[in-house]
């Protein structure tokens, strides 16, 4: 049976998850659309930045943030002096990290979905009259919705078990930035804590298992594939 303080703990991640997927990803769509079509100059760098995140040390990636959002930083110190608002130490911080890790996976998953987009259809919307805005809103955004779903639901677990960049940008507070696979950690430090680290590890396991079957049914459905059959 899960304690009080672990419910707790699996609401903030799920907070935490939520908001880092749905504050990412409009950005995440309009750069897949980018590296999907775009054509310029400077495409090779940006989908390099973009997928920077996955090849490295999430620690580093911690650190970049510290010094952009920090209260010295160009981002944070802004924040702070024009808003009043600080992400350091505070969920909103741990949302900022999460969404930076999940980003590069949700791009790919979205360029591939839009990739898979058949132009064919595209350009007889454009014959019958639609202009490109409306050939977006009525073709090529519906086409592409099941591997936008898909990538949510991914980057939806990869934020789950964000560990690293988080601990280092807004450290380990319980009920503000200790998320799941930091409170993992910190149970780990304490003499009798394995029962604590068994439910938890359960817990990511399945929440992770759940997301990644639910992503690729999404992806299967979308490009004509059957669950059933394995296609």
């Amino acid at each position: 049976m899960l304690q009080p303080a672990e419910w707790e703990i699996i609401a903030l991640s799920l907070k935490v998850s939520g908001v880092a997927i749905g504050t990412s990803l409009p950005l995440a769509y309009g750069l897949a659309w980018l590296l999907a079509r775009g054509r310029f100059p400077g495409k090779l760098l940006l989908d390099a930045l973009v997928h920077l995140p996955l090849v490295l040390p999430p620690v580093v990636t911690g650190w970049l943030l510290l010094i952009a959002f920090g209260a010295t930083g160009p981002v944070g110190g802004w924040l702070e002096r024009s808003l009043g608002f600080s992400l350091m130490f505070r969920w909103t911080g741990a949302a900022l990290a999460s969404a930076i890790m999940a980003l590069p996976l949700m791009v790919r998953a979205m360029r591939l979905s839009i990739e898979a987009i058949d132009r064919r259809l595209e350009q007889a919307a454009r014959t019958l009259g639609a202009g490109p805005w409306r050939c977006f809103w009525t073709v090529s955004l519906p086409l592409s919705v099941p591997g936008v779903l898909a990538a949510a639901v991914l980057g939806f677990a990869r934020s789950l078990g964000e560990f690293g960049a988080t601990i280092t940008f807004v450290s380990n507070i319980p009920g503000e930035t200790r998320t799941l696979p930091l409170a993992i950690y910190a149970a780990l430090q304490l003499p009798g804590g394995d029962a604590m680290v068994t439910r938890l590890a359960l817990v990511s396991v399945a929440l992770s298992l759940a997301a990644l079957v639910a992503s690729e049914w999404l992806v299967r459905r979308g490009w004509g594939g059957s669950p059933r059959d394995g296609t």
